[in-house]
């Protein structure tokens, strides 16, 4: 396999991208003290990697070059840039080895497309919209139930028509038949003795009658 290509025009440089995949590209120039140190690191992976039409290493003197430089937004040397299909896909800024060979063996990948594990090796992992399952829709807790509302209704009128024609409204409603708590009389036993008021008066107890916000309430 073939080592990288010096790039020495823009059109070289212009058809390089459009006849290759993919292109890495080591932007550095000669007075470069970490790009010299790098140097033989990208020329390794170069003869290692390098595939006719598909794979292509570039080195780009940014002084010869500065139009080219220039055009990829490169300010600081050694700058490797990843292009597929003619986009740059990834930066890696600096001498870092590691780091570019990473890059590279993801770069391979890609140049093999969807069949290769290709495509999506440089995008940063997340969900994409539809990847989140939807929430499980939670009720409100309020159930309707026709026969309560239907009882509550007939309640409510029976009350108050009892009620407007009535003299003492509240006993009247009390000892309705419309009262749903209203209790039936009992019998008084009639001790020997005994007699109403013997002892006492009776203490006043609580009606048994609601109202009707206590009877919207159940």
């Amino acid at each position: 396999m073939s080592g990288p290509v010096n790039i020495g025009s823009a059109a070289e440089w212009q058809s390089l991208l459009s006849g290759t995949t993919v292109v890495i590209a080591d932007f550095y120039a000669d007075w470069c003290g970490p790009c010299k140190m790098i140097a033989p690191h990208f020329e390794r992976l170069a003869k290692e990697h390098s595939r006719p039409k598909k794979v292509a290493f570039a080195k780009v003197n940014v002084d010869n070059q500065s139009t080219i430089a220039q055009s990829n937004a490169v300010a600081a040397m050694p700058t490797f840039k990843i292009f597929h299909n003619g986009s740059c896909v990834d930066t890696i800024k600096g001498a870092n080895p590691p780091a570019l060979a990473e890059a590279i063996l993801k770069a391979v990948k890609l140049a093999d497309g969807p069949g290769g594990g290709g495509g999506n090796v440089f995008k940063t992992p997340g969900r994409t919209l539809g990847s989140v399952a939807p929430a499980r829709s939670r009720g409100s807790g309020l159930s309707f139930n026709p026969k309560k509302v239907i009882g509550f209704l007939y309640t409510f009128v029976g009350l108050y028509l009892v009620s407007l024609f009535s003299i003492d409204a509240f006993k009247a409603a009390e000892n309705s038949m419309f009262n749903v708590h209203r209790q039936p009389e009992q019998k008084r036993s009639k001790a020997p003795g005994s007699a109403p008021g013997a002892n006492g008066p009776r203490p006043a107890q609580k009606p048994a009658f609601r109202t009707l916000a206590d009877l919207g309430s159940e």
